[in-house]
This record gives structure tokens, C-alpha cells and sequence, in this order.
């Protein structure tokens, strides 16, 4: 292996989870690509350029299928990781938790569009400059896609349930290819989003402490490193044992 600069691609880089994940990689020595509907910010948070950023509706099948190129011209020829981590809830009017009875197909759709079908259209848009480094894949999945959450609503807990499969599915394929395919899954992590309530959740679990988001970057660095070689088809949960 070369000491070439490394390249990251990852969506949802501003806020959270994200935010903590570019800085990560850049305080390593990666570039960092970004993928968002938004357009490059005037004030970029982790030094890259307009160069380093794809504005592009994650939401839209038909966008996202046409970013693919407009990603390629950026890589020549090679991409290290591709960290699929943009994600969207949809709350009620009141920030209720929206179930199967109240959540209309539209925003099933938008929800999967985003959550899912994205993750498959980059994966297999890239595969050719992932294997040609052999890279690594890292879904972000959630807690909420293994049992039902207080907050987190069907449509949103449905499709990372589909993400955890997806990334089985994707490892077991895109394996003779030399890429590999894990997912993380993230419980209670402290961000500005954090819904109401959230503190309840926190006395029930072992460590007594909510997740921060270099925790989860940190969990997502390893697995697109070259110290975890030999890993792929997992999904590490990284919620504080909240899942046992």
C-alpha cells in the first residue's frame, strides 16, 4: 500500500455524527468529499474546498444517479471509504413520533430515498474506484432498526433495519471485489438534535451517559482503516450497551 493521501466520500457531513466524521478524517490526513443538497458553505468547518464538496438531493433517485459522475471526475480513479451517514426522521406537527397508522406513503418514500436507496446508488456507483483501492464501505445504521423507539418513527426505524441488511447484502457482493461492507449503529448520541425526553432514556442505560459524536467518528475511522483488514459484514453497535 501506497502513502498516497487517502479519500473519504461521505454524506451528511453538517451536523452530528457527520460533522465529527470529517473532522476525523481530516485531522488523519484524508480528503474529505462531501455529498449535501446544500451548496458548499462560505465558511467550510474542515478546511476542504468547493472542490471537496457534490451538491446533490439525496432524495431525488434521479440526481443522485447523475452526481455519480459529477463524483468521479473528483477521484481519479480512486476511493478509499464511503461513509453513507445522511439520515432524516420526519416528526409530526408537534415533533410526535410518526408510526405505521400516521405516516403517509410520500414520506415513506422520501425517508427510504435518503436513508436507503442512496446508500445502494453511491456503493454501486463507486465500486469500481473502491475496488481498485480495495476501500471500505461504513452504512450508519441506528439502534432504532432492532427494536421500536420512543422517538425515532417507523419510517425512519424500517429503513436502517433495511440498511443492516443491505450492508450483509453489499458485503457478501462486493467482497470477491476486495471492498469491505460493515455498518455501525449508533444509540443515544448528544447532538443538537437531541429530541425531549432523551434524558429518561439515559438512566435506563448501563453507562448512565449519552454517546458523543468522536465516539461514533472514531468507531467509523477503524473500520475504513487498515486495522480492520479482515472485518466486514458487521454492524457494531456503539451505544454505550444500550442494545443489551
Amino acid at each position: 500500500m501506497s502513502d498516497e493521501q487517502r479519500i473519504l466520500l461521505l454524506t451528511g457531513a453538517s451536523r452530528g455524527i457527520g460533522h465529527a466524521t470529517v473532522q476525523k478524517f481530516n485531522n488523519e490526513g484524508w480528503r474529505v468529499i462531501t455529498c449535501s443538497r446544500h451548496a458548499f458553505p462560505e465558511e467550510c468547518p474542515w478546511g476542504g474546498g468547493a472542490e471537496n464538496h457534490v451538491q446533490v438531493d439525496l432524495a431525488d433517485p434521479k440526481n443522485t444517479i447523475e452526481a455519480i459522475n459529477d463524483i468521479r471526475t473528483r477521484l481519479n480513479g480512486k476511493l478509499h471509504a464511503l461513509v453513507n451517514n445522511a439520515g432524516i426522521s420526519p416528526k409530526g406537527e408537534d415533533g410526535e413520533r410518526l408510526n405505521t397508522l400516521d405516516t403517509d406513503l410520500r414520506t415513506w418514500g422520501h425517508v427510504f430515498h435518503v436513508n436507503f436507496f442512496a446508500s445502494v446508488v453511491l456503493a454501486r456507483g463507486m465500486r469500481e474506484e473502491l475496488a481498485s483501492v480495495q476501500g471500505s464501505v461504513v452504512n450508519v445504521t441506528s439502534i432504532a432498526g432492532s427494536r421500536v423507539h420512543p422517538f425515532a418513527g417507523a419510517a425512519y426505524a424500517t429503513s436502517k433495519a433495511a440498511l443492516a441488511a443491505l450492508t450483509r447484502e453489499m458485503a457478501h457482493d462486493f467482497g470477491p471485489l476486495g471492498v469491505r461492507v460493515n455498518a455501525i449503529a449508533p444509540g443515544e448520541v448528544e447532538t443538537a438534535i437531541l429530541s425531549p425526553g432523551t434524558d429518561k432514556i439515559v438512566d435506563q442505560l448501563p453507562m448512565r451517559r449519552l454517546g458523543q459524536p468522536e465516539e461514533v467518528a472514531d468507531a467509523i475511522y477503524f473500520l475504513c482503516s487498515r486495522r480492520s483488514s479482515y472485518i466486514s459484514g458487521a454492524e457494531i453497535e456503539v451505544n454505550g450497551a444500550q442494545h443489551v
